[in-house]
């Protein structure tokens, strides 16, 4: 059985602190509020994961944390900095021009998600919907400027109204689109140890979502091929809202919702990083069999999490509020017993950090 060692025990100081990396076959919960040193930790285990399991990772970033987990920290740890800068990764950028695009087809999409980018409902919309349905995106052949003409010189209504939407929303015209190049979806199919896709950089704000749901549809199009992934989605409230409201949005949790559910059997895990566990739809986290807890101030939080992990005693989880910088709970599948746990350092470098507060020249 290999485990993971990610830190050292707060009740026995020195000694190691472990976690199962066989049971990351269950959806993981980890979550704590702004300066608990969530997404750092989180680093701490998604390392683990790459130097101890063949398991691939995909991550969805959107504050560019991960962008440089290709890159080993100065001062790391000699041996496993050698083996973390040997395995392949693909890191796919919004945010830095230089580097390798991160791209989606929108041809790829299902006729519902393509609707859902155009806001289209199939029956406040039916006409304008039913077009799309039957309309011929070749993924190879596509241009939008010749749709649109088609549309128009068409004297179709229904279609002269889906071409004013296209050009009112403008979506067509996202950075996001590779138009028949290279997607997002062809690199995860080939499954890198690591594949971090950068969500921060893109000018609409609908196109972190898009980028999200595309891969996540592709995944679940593809499931019976059990090609085990853990998909790692930091700041999980941006994609799995209790409460979404666009289109997109509503896609976004329902295939969320339907993954948590019953991607466990094809392989698809689940890894949701948060910093209340009232910012993600129940019926997701009530899938969750691990639980990463840091920092948690907030009565009600921990109530819900006292809900969701009957399994954590209660004077434990309470425990939570007053938790320092880079201190956990591990409970579940992954832990055995419940364990405090004070995380260990980063191999790989952080691709954000905190904004300071400027100061005055001498003080």
């Amino acid at each position: 059985m290999e485990t993971l060692r990610i830190g050292s025990s707060i009740d026995a100081p020195g000694e190691a602190v472990q976690i199962r990396a066989d049971k990351f076959n269950r959806h993981t919960f980890w979550c704590g509020q702004s300066g608990s040193g969530k997404t750092y930790a989180l680093g701490v285990v998604l390392e683990q994961l790459l130097l101890h399991t063949e398991l691939p990772l995909l991550i969805l970033d959107p504050n560019a944390d991960f962008v440089r987990l290709n890159e080993t920290r100065q001062g790391a740890n000699a041996e496993e900095a050698k083996r973390l800068s040997a395995i392949p990764m693909r890191i796919l950028n919004s945010t830095n021009p230089g580097g390798e695009r991160l791209h989606a087809r929108y041809t790829d999409l299902s006729v519902e998600s393509k609707a859902a980018v155009l806001s289209l409902d199939p029956i406040a919309d039916a006409d304008e919907y039913n077009e799309l349905l039957h309309f011929d995106l070749n993924p190879t052949t596509f241009d939008a400027a010749t749709m649109l003409q088609e549309f128009r010189d068409s004297g179709n209504p229904a279609q002269v109204k889906l071409a004013n939407r296209v050009e009112n929303l403008r979506p067509l015209g996202w950075e996001l689109w590779s138009y028949g190049g290279d997607s997002v979806n062809d690199v995860v199919d080939t499954r890198p140890r690591a594949t971090v896709m950068d969500l921060g950089g893109f000018t609409a704000p609908a196109a972190p979502k898009v980028a999200a749901l595309a891969v996540l549809e592709h995944l679940w199009a593809t499931r019976h091929d059990r090609k085990p992934i853990l998909i790692v989605i930091d700041e999980a409230h941006n994609v799995c809202s209790p409460h979404p409201a666009t289109a997109v949005e509503k896609a976004l949790t329902e295939q969320l919702v339907q993954i948590a559910a019953e991607g466990r059997k094809f392989g698809l895990w689940l890894f949701l990083s948060t910093q209340r566990p009232t910012k993600i739809h129940p019926n997701v986290l009530s899938q969750c069999d691990n639980l990463g807890l840091m920092r948690i101030n907030a009565p009600r939080d921990l109530a819900e999490l006292g809900e969701v992990f009957g399994f954590v005693p209660e004077e434990m989880l309470a425990q939570a509020k007053d938790f320092g910088l880079g201190q956990a709970l591990m409970a579940g599948g992954f832990a055995g017993a419940p364990t405090l746990v004070q995380m260990r350092d980063r191999v790989t470098a952080e691709g954000g950090s905190d904004v300071l507060v400027p100061m005055m020249a001498g003080a």
